[in-house]
């Protein structure tokens, strides 16, 4: 199952407290201050990670505390600092601040955010961690219009493939040479209002480059079908809308070479440009990669 957002509450720790105490030696009774300065509270950091692909790690952990710096002692003796907290979340993580609204991205691999810092208590921040899968391309579309089947022969993934809606459950990414495909699953009228799948992978959407729209074209009215989607996503964010998007008419095995052009005139009239393929037909998918690396540059 995939975790794709969590809220997480984060404590830096406290500082130690400094010693109040005087000298006292052989020579004198009450000497100056000689108490030493408590020690620095660890700090909380967040850092961008390949190696990690959801947020599944704070399921159960719902609140993360750094420990407190040690208190000073006599003899001018330092209170010990404690260590830092880096918490590492998948590449593009979104951040939000639940109190204040500020809103982090975390896309650095090498440099830690710092989040929470110490002070004579350390600071607290409740936060709301999401993910956005950072794939290229994004395979969008109705339940059942084939998404997981090209997923599987395009890239090397493996996704539950069955002829019935809702197969996929969650996104399935795979590799078309160094280009990451995105399967999202399939979406249907209301998902923007919380139907079906609901709204939780339409943000997935929001980081690919560019969609590929596949359409069942043995369906009853695949404009329709069309409409449906982008009438979600005007719903749910117009910058959708703005994406490059292509036509993928999918199955076409199944269909004659009339029925072909004729779905075909549909999207060419609405200035879409319009790609075909079929998972039976290795001629159409060879193409299909050709042309999708080619739109990528």
């Amino acid at each position: 199952m995939l975790i794709d957002n969590i809220k997480l509450i984060i404590k830096a720790g406290n500082g130690g407290n400094g010693a109040a105490t005087l000298l006292r030696n052989g020579l004198t009774s009450k000497g100056g201050p000689d108490g030493g300065n408590g020690g620095n509270g660890g700090n909380i950091y967040f850092l961008a990670t390949h190696n990690v692909n959801d947020l599944r790690e704070f399921r159960y952990k719902k609140k993360i505390t750094a420990l407190n710096g040690t208190n000073g002692q006599n003899q001018k003796k330092f209170g010990k600092n404690a260590s830092h907290i880096t918490i590492l979340v998948p590449i593009g993580t979104k951040i939000t601040d639940m109190i204040s609204g500020k809103v982090w991205e975390i896309f650095n691999t090498k440099e830690p955010l710092l989040f929470a810092e110490p002070g004579a208590f350390g600071e607290q921040k409740e936060l709301l961690l999401e993910i956005r899968l950072i794939a290229e391309i994004g395979l969008i579309g109705l339940p059942n219009a084939g998404k997981s089947s090209l997923l599987s022969v395009l890239t090397n993934a493996t996704p539950e493939i069955a002829a019935y809606p809702f197969t996929t459950l969650e996104p399935n990414i795979g590799m078309l040479g160094k280009h990451p495909i995105a399967d999202i699953p399939g979406l249907i009228e209301g998902a923007s209002l919380g139907k079906g799948l609901g709204t939780g992978f339409l943000r997935h959407i929001e980081k690919t480059k560019i969609l590929l729209h596949c359409i069942d074209i043995t369906i009853e009215n695949p404009k329709q079908a069309y409409e449906t989607i982008r009438k979600e996503f005007a719903q749910f964010n117009t910058q959708l809308l703005k994406k490059p998007e292509y036509i993928l008419l999918n199955k076409i095995d199944l269909a004659d070479e009339q029925l072909i052009k004729k779905v075909s005139a549909i999207f060419t009239k609405m200035k879409k440009p319009v790609l075909s393929c079929s998972f039976y037909n290795q001629k159409s998918i060879e193409k299909l990669k050709t042309t999708v690396i080619k739109l990528l540059k």
